[in-house]
């Protein structure tokens, strides 16, 4: 993908935050000053907030989510301020955090969402998105991209207030959110700035809990090397209500809406596809309730993890590619399995946003690739400066 992205253009975005050269930090700084000399890249001479909307399609209907992008200020998730819910993994953030010593610039947006039961916010947000915007572009995916430009000071300083105290829950960009909490924390040292540096905050894509286009998916879970024998399905009835149903996407994806606020699963092995109810039985509920974290016990992904996975399958750790993938439509799931790329998949129903917000606010953590907050923003329309002279 990233030789496709290359391909289209000298300029394109990828040749910054996905470098193909191997001294990929040094190459991404050099472009992104050569860009800057050259006008392909222009810094903004006054302070600006941006309103960002998507349009998209999902299921035959279209769909639009619209958030404001701003500098965040970084917080400790101690402060209980920024609330994550997903662990990070080491590797990814020692990557981020090298990209940032380098170019010393935010090259994408950490995604966040936040609280706005009176529409305070909605209401601005539908009243600039009535003026020209100063950004329309379309994705590979067919995502409309607009973006528009908040110069206005009394709408800036309205949002500010409003958004000020206001607790945020990360939806995606765990690792790129703490590598920025790491680079803040060895920029304060350096310098002793601890107010209003750039590199104490970072540029985020705030949507309201509320906005209904806030979507997030299923991830569905694909094995391999494990086979549905009859002493697993066996196994499996103790704790579930086990269907057999016509083994094509269709049925599938049909028993999962029958129970979207169940515990359910659809499994598929390339010649027989079942569906999983948990049931409502004490010995069941006592097992999960003594078996499964206290906090994350209702997500149908922890289920699958704790006690299909680890329980009756003896999966033990399952490595991503090598034991495990993840993938977002129940169709390549199935596709997956029929080609031999997987032996069994696991289709689950979508967690809501509201519930996510709920369990990170408890400091719950879910398990990798539990949500899919769809779609993803672009990245390329903005870049935040970062270096240790530039202030806020």
């Amino acid at each position: 993908m990233q030789k496709e992205y290359y391909d289209k253009s000298h300029f394109n975005y990828c040749r910054l935050i996905l470098p193909l050269e191997p001294n990929k930090y040094e190459v991404a700084n050099q472009r992104i000053q050569q860009w800057l000399q050259e006008g392909i890249l222009a810094k903004e001479t006054e302070p600006a907030l941006f309103l960002s909307r998507q349009e998209f399609t999902l299921d035959g209907k279209r769909q639009s989510r619209t958030g404001l992008i701003a500098a965040l200020r970084l917080y400790p998730y101690s402060e209980n301020m920024v609330f994550p819910h997903e662990g990070t993994y080491k590797a990814p953030k020692a990557d981020r955090l090298n990209m940032l010593r380098t170019v010393q610039k935010d090259l994408e947006p950490v995604f966040l969402m936040y609280q706005d039961p009176e529409n305070q916010t909605i209401k601005i947000f539908q009243e600039i998105s009535k003026t020209k915007p100063a950004v329309q572009v379309t994705d590979s995916l067919g995502v409309k991209h607009t973006l528009w430009k908040i110069r206005d000071l009394n709408k800036i300083t309205k949002l500010q207030n409003l958004l000020a105290a206001k607790t945020v829950v990360i939806n995606d960009g765990h690792h790129r959110y703490e590598s920025a909490l790491a680079y803040s924390g060895e920029m304060r040292k350096k310098t002793g700035c601890v107010t209003d540096c750039a590199f104490n905050f970072h540029m985020s894509y705030l949507v309201p809990v509320q906005d209904e286009g806030l979507i997030v998916l299923p991830t569905h879970r694909l094995l391999k090397n494990y086979k549905l024998t009859d002493d697993l399905i066996h196994a499996f009835r103790f704790f579930f209500d086990v269907a057999q149903v016509e083994p094509t996407v269709e049925a599938l994806e049909a028993f999962l809406r029958r129970h979207r606020n169940e515990h359910a699963f659809g499994v598929y092995d390339g010649t027989k596809a079942y569906g999983f109810l948990l049931k409502h039985d004490k010995a069941v509920y006592d097992f999960v309730n003594a078996n499964v974290s206290k906090e994350t016990k209702i997500f149908d992904v922890v289920i699958l993890h704790d006690i299909v996975f680890r329980f009756i399958l003896k999966t033990g750790d399952l490595n991503m590619d090598d034991t495990i993938m993840y993938v977002r439509w129940a169709k390549e799931a199935v596709d997956k399995v029929k080609t031999g790329e997987a032996s069994i998949a696991f289709l689950l129903n979508p967690v809501t946003t509201e519930t996510v917000a709920e369990i990170a606010v408890q400091h719950g953590l879910l398990p990798e690739k539990s949500t899919d907050f769809y779609p993803k923003p672009v990245s390329g329309l903005l870049m935040m400066d970062i270096s240790d002279k530039e202030k806020l």
